[in-house]
């Protein structure tokens, strides 16, 4: 038996990446979640993952629309992080963002952006497997300063030219 506290600690003690994962529900309103578990899984076709708890109150919305805004945080994005971490409705509420072309909703600042629709999902444990099928990317022109998350803690890396 693998006691949780110490799973926890271990695999905490790998630094990624920080996203929040957007799109629109049945209302038109902005929903989404904060996941640090996403990777590149494709070139051809391309594809990307992340991985939700099946108890996020968003995650019901991605199923359901199909389509969605992946964003790789920049450092200075904590507070976005936090509101699409948190539970309940009105995360963005104060949050600059837009609409894109494929109707997903975009937030402000963020290094990049991957727009995709949903391809597959897999059964994880207590965490779905989504997996996107790339649509369309979008690139900062400022040499990315992104967001990491390690230990429990978010921290901004020096820009990379």
């Amino acid at each position: 038996m693998i006691d949780a506290t110490v799973y926890k600690h271990v695999l905490g003690s790998f630094p990624s990446g920080v996203t929040v994962i957007t799109t629109l529900d049945d209302d038109g309103s902005v929903v989404g979640l904060t996941a640090s578990a996403f990777s590149s899984l494709s070139m051809d076709p391309p594809l990307v993952l992340f991985c939700p708890n099946y108890a996020s109150d968003s995650y019901p919305v991605l199923i359901r629309q199909k389509r969605f805004a992946i964003h790789l945080l920049s450092g200075e994005q904590q507070a976005e992080a936090y509101a699409f971490a948190r539970k309940g409705k009105d995360k963005a509420s104060g949050i600059e963002w837009s609409m894109s072309e494929l109707g997903n909703p975009i937030l402000a600042g963020a290094t990049a952006v991957i727009e995709c629709e949903l391809w597959r999902e897999y059964e994880g444990g207590d965490h779905a497997i989504m997996v996107g099928k790339v649509h369309n990317l979008i690139a900062s022109e400022e040499a990315p300063q992104p967001m990491v998350y390690c230990r429990g803690k978010m921290a901004s890396l020096p820009a990379f030219a």
